[in-house]
């Protein structure tokens, strides 16, 4: 199972980040999870939303690139060491974490991350077996 993330290639220069997500707002598009990578001359603006499609569409009527990348979604404990636990499955199970990012927590002591690994289907897997929940496109729109 995986989540669609969004990657929006943007001028590092001040005031483009702003430009787009005036554009996310002007839309009504809420994010549900938000990476933002630079380097000199550009970033990587990475998100999570409840409509892909959609806010693919939008972005590219805005005249922005874009791109979809499937990520692993994790539920995880939000206390000391649960991040650690779940990366230690991923690398008993020979799991490459490429990046990873939270997304917004909950009131029940759960925390969310974004995991982009090159074999999705096996983290997803590896996951699962250990009883964590990895969460669906769905589940995060309600969120």
């Amino acid at each position: 199972m995986s989540v669609k993330q969004i990657s929006v290639f943007l001028e590092n220069k001040p005031g483009t980040l702003n430009a787009m997500t005036n554009v996310l707002t002007k839309h009504n598009v809420d994010l549900r999870a938000l990476s933002l990578a630079e380097t000199t001359d550009f970033g990587i603006a990475r998100f999570i939303v409840g409509n892909t499609l959609e806010t693919v569409t939008i972005l590219k009527e805005e005249g922005y690139i874009s791109s979809l990348t499937p990520v692993i979604a994790a539920e995880i404990a939000d206390k000391p060491g649960a991040l650690n636990e779940v990366l230690q499955i991923l690398t008993d199970n020979q799991i490459n974490v490429e990046y990873m990012y939270a997304s917004l927590g909950s009131k029940n002591g759960t925390a969310y991350m974004i995991f982009r690994v090159q074999d999705y289907k096996k983290a997803a897997a590896a996951l699962e077996s250990a009883h964590v929940r990895v969460l669906s496109q769905e589940d995060l729109a309600e969120i």
